[in-house]
């Protein structure tokens, strides 16, 4: 897989239907397929089949299951990257998992490390303990859920020994609520300035069950925490373009992650 100057990423802001599998699957497809161009990523909300929910002991699915071989599917068939969260059941946890699905079926996972206590998310769902980083075409990618978004040190560009950054990428999946939108802008734009890397918000819109309202506001920033595309609270499919050589360039030019205060990440 040779790398690639441009990576070109597909942003879904959709409203889910609520506690509904099939339905949600059957309407994503639809989207993915008006896409209309070719792209290397395609990215769904945080628990896309399903919407943000407790009611994992009645919706969880294991590994192999229809969302994963549905997501695997339309890797296959859009010779993208698919990348979005679901309810999985592994043995007796439950997890806020994300899977990172490339088109030849390898695949990645990635499980919600910070759990959303207001909501008791926390009750109902373990902890992942690890952070996942994917290379695709040449980019390093980090992919990140919701209320992960709140705590910096777990997004950390580390700074590795031979003093080169961890990712090109941070990229967040989520179902966040309208109510704290500003929250939501404020925290991608200090992740992307903070990490000298793009960062990627893809919000749901609609309202779900609970009536909780969302209003999208997926955001794309560059390395300088500039707004390269904004969906505000579009029903919309926005492909972007983002540039190797410009981050690379800025990064030369500004490399402030040579000053970072070393630590090692803890449990």
């Amino acid at each position: 897989m040779s790398d690639q100057e441009t990576l070109k990423v597909t942003l879904i802001q959709s409203s889910l239907y609520w506690h509904d599998i099939d339905a949600n699957l059957a309407m994503l497809e639809e989207k993915i397929w008006q896409i209309g161009q070719e792209t290397d990523l395609i990215v769904l909300p945080e628990m896309f089949s399903t919407g943000f929910t407790n009611a994992a002991p009645e919706l969880a699915e294991p590994m192999n299951s229809k969302t994963f071989r549905w997501v695997k599917q339309m890797a296959k068939q859009t010779n993208a990257v698919v990348s979005g969260s679901f309810i999985a059941r592994d043995g007796k946890d439950l997890y806020n998992r994300l899977l990172w699905m490339c088109p030849d079926g390898t695949f990645a996972t990635y499980d919600k490390k910070h759990l959303f206590r207001m909501s008791e998310e926390h009750d109902i769902y373990t902890a992942g303990k690890e952070r996942l980083i994917v290379e695709w075409k040449g980019w390093k990618i980090c992919p990140l859920i919701c209320y992960d978004l709140r705590f910096p040190v777990w997004s950390r560009n580390l700074t590795q020994e031979d003093e080169s950054l961890s990712y090109d990428l941070l990229l967040y999946v989520a179902n966040w609520p309208a109510a704290r939108s500003q929250v939501w802008r404020t925290l991608l734009q200090a992740r992307a300035l903070e990490n000298l890397a793009y960062c990627i918000g893809l919000n749901r819109i609609g309202e779900d069950g609970n009536h909780i309202a969302y209003d999208g506001q997926s955001t794309v920033f560059n390395y300088k925490g500039e707004i390269i595309s904004d969906l505000l609270a579009n029903d919309t499919i926005v492909t972007v373009e983002l540039s190797k050589s410009a981050l690379n360039e800025f990064r030369n030019k500004f490399p402030a992650y040579l000053d970072a205060d070393a630590f090692t990440l803890g449990k």
